[in-house]
């Protein structure tokens, strides 16, 4: 998940995407009226979004769905993701939780929420409104049996190119990591930033693991990993590490990828400074509408062929415990899992649900539409895709990942020491 979780962790409006195959009618004038007869107010907490524009198509959005349902009224608010995911727990306990909130789909994330109790079972509702998803995507909001959520769009983790650059300086798409390596020398010799690569908040360390080991050992190596039946300091946890060691020293990263934030990183392959941005599928939107170059996207190369896409959820609709008004929450997961909201989804925020969506006639961008194609064929189980580690490990693990990637993109740590610190987490 892009945190801001696939991950992950950032805020945008991927991270707000709810999907679901099949929902009910959702027109009910009479749903859980107040005692003086006005209806309810459900307040609905999200992660911020990138930019103002998102937000008002949102809210425009829920605007739809209170007028369809004139006794419930949506309150919605937003909270920086980093802040979000410091403090959600002591305010879900706190008295005064949201009613609804829309978080990350994984064990670190929302099946934490679930396992301390916060949040809302709904694994008879799943069965009440017809809610289908792919199996993998409600694995991944059951927590020791109960469905906690609705899981967020699928996300993809790889590499964006600049194919304007690419062509101008005669390289062709990398097919293995030789070819990555060597596009990355061509590009710094012309005196352009080979990888936009940021990791000030920390996430991205994690995201950074995740593609070069997905490619190196397949997804049943990473199962392994996640699992326990593999060490996180083998050999090939290590050159994965080691990879991002070198590569940092080799001139084909940022100077200081620590200092760049996430924004900026971004702001680095939008004005062509950079050639290459490894990072997700939630991206897509932001580079159509803020590039005038063609864009390609691709797996991270892995040493002897193609590679493949990192896979995972994002942030989707989630009941708290607390919630006085369960009827009406309910019927706003509902909305926000009908396939009529799906397809308003690709539309409007440019993320992609976990269920095959009707997009026949949607105007996407070229980009994106390969990108949904990708990602439809990670959702049906068709060919190999990686894991984003961070939506699947625990939040002490991550810490020490992202510290331990800060660290190697900082030189004050080696790849094996921070193997062997991962190595202790997992085990810890």
């Amino acid at each position: 998940m892009k945190p801001r979780t696939l991950a992950v962790p950032l805020a945008t409006a991927l991270m707000l995407a709810v999907t679901a195959c099949t929902g009910t009618n959702n027109t009910d004038t009479g749903s859980e009226p107040s005692a003086d007869g006005e209806g309810v107010t459900l307040r609905y907490l999200v992660e911020q979004l990138e930019d103002a524009a998102a937000e008002d198509r949102l809210r425009s959005r829920l605007d739809e769905f209170e007028s369809a349902n004139p006794r419930i009224t949506v309150e919605l608010d937003t909270m920086p993701f980093d802040t979000m995911r410091t403090v959600l727990q002591t305010q879900l306990r706190s008295g005064d939780a949201p009613d609804v909130i829309s978080w990350g789909s994984g064990p670190s994330f929302g099946g934490a929420l679930a396992e301390a109790g916060l949040l809302y079972d709904l694994t008879d509702a799943y069965e009440e409104y017809g809610w289908e998803v792919y199996d993998f995507a409600r694995e991944r909001v059951t927590q020791d049996g109960m469905v906690y959520g609705i899981p967020g769009e699928m996300e993809t983790l790889g590499i964006f190119y600049n194919a304007e650059v690419f062509d101008e300086l005669g390289i062709e798409e990398p097919q293995d990591l030789a070819d990555l390596e060597a596009a990355a020398e061509t590009v710094r010799q012309a005196d352009l930033v080979p990888l936009a690569v940021s990791d000030q908040e920390g996430w991205q360390g994690g995201h950074l693991l995740s593609i070069a080991l997905s490619s190196s050992i397949g997804s049943e190596g990473m199962q392994e990993l996640i699992d326990g039946e593999r060490s996180w300091n083998s050999p090939e946890v290590v050159g994965a590490l080691e990879l991002w060691e070198r590569w940092q020293q080799a001139g084909y990263l940022p100077p200081s990828p620590t200092s760049i934030s996430y924004d900026s990183g971004n702001a680095l392959f939008y004005s062509g400074d950079a050639a290459m941005i490894p990072t997700g599928s939630w991206l897509a939107d932001g580079i159509t509408q803020n590039t005038d170059f063609e864009v390609g996207y691709i797996p991270f190369p892995a040493p002897d062929g193609p590679g493949i896409f990192s896979a995972g959820l994002g942030s989707g609709p989630m009941i708290t415990a607390e919630t006085e008004h369960p009827d009406a929450a309910l019927k706003l997961l509902d909305f926000l899992a009908s396939p009529e909201h799906g397809r308003w989804m690709v539309e409007n925020l440019t993320v992609i649900p976990p269920f095959p969506a009707d997009t026949e006639g949607v105007d996407i961008s070229p980009l994106f539409e390969e990108v949904l194609a990708d990602a439809e064929a990670f959702g049906s189980g068709q060919g190999d895709f990686g894991l984003n580690i961070d939506v699947l490990t625990t939040p002490a693990f991550n810490e020490v990942m992202f510290n331990g990637m800060q660290a190697i993109l900082s030189d004050q740590a080696t790849a094996d020491e921070v193997a062997q610190q991962l190595q202790d987490a997992a085990q810890g």
